[in-house]
């Protein structure tokens, strides 16, 4: 397996989660008073599992050995990547701020989380098809079998040693509870365990 197709795969449970923020911030909306635990899931979920290992193993191996290897860090496509992972941090950090007050009824701040949460699935949606697509598809070109396997032992020592050994699935189990509470369809997650060669 190819580095790219594993984070690829993560991006299918990624999607899962953001229908779930979409389907959260309907409710919320519907009844005025957002499900804070729910929220506070899907918050932990999205910095943890997308942010900290997925855009982890983007930063730290993928991009960063694409860069070694000629594709300039500002500008182009990994460059834009970088901005968008900031810029998603930023929505992310406009949910978590207005969740209390949102889950309490406070209709501004049900307002602002409502906003930050669906320019975040916008932004990620979008993000999602530029990698797949285009940046994905340049890494498995620009990559020889001995830089694939370097990025592929890196990314397995991201799940061990980094997020710690069962972290990942703990997080697939995560997206699954949620993804039932909201009626959001989740077969992929029955084969979303943990792909990392460890």
């Amino acid at each position: 397996m190819r580095p790219t197709e594993i984070l690829s795969n993560e991006h299918r449970v990624i999607e899962i989660v953001l229908d779930c923020l979409d389907r959260m911030v309907e409710k919320a909306e519907k009844d005025d008073r957002l499900d804070r635990s729910a929220a506070e899931k899907a918050i932990d979920i999205i910095r943890n599992f997308a942010d900290h290992c997925h855009h982890g193993k983007e930063e730290n191996h993928l991009f960063a050995t694409l860069v070694e290897k000629g594709l300039p860090r500002d500008g182009g496509p990994v460059g834009q990547m970088l901005i968008e992972h900031e810029m998603g941090r930023g929505f992310v950090s406009g949910m978590d701020e207005n969740l209390a007050a949102a889950s309490e009824g406070d209709k501004a701040s049900l307002s602002r989380f409502a906003e930050n949460a669906r320019n975040y699935v916008e932004l990620l949606r979008n993000h999602i098809q530029k990698e797949d697509r285009v940046l994905f598809p340049v890494a498995d070109r620009m990559l020889d079998t001995q830089d694939q396997d370097r990025i592929l032992s890196e990314f397995g020592k991201v799940e061990s040693e980094h997020m710690g050994e069962g972290t990942h699935d703990k997080y697939i189990k995560m997206t699954a509870e949620l993804a039932r509470d909201f009626g959001v369809k989740h077969d992929y997650l029955h084969h979303a365990s943990c792909d990392c060669s460890h």
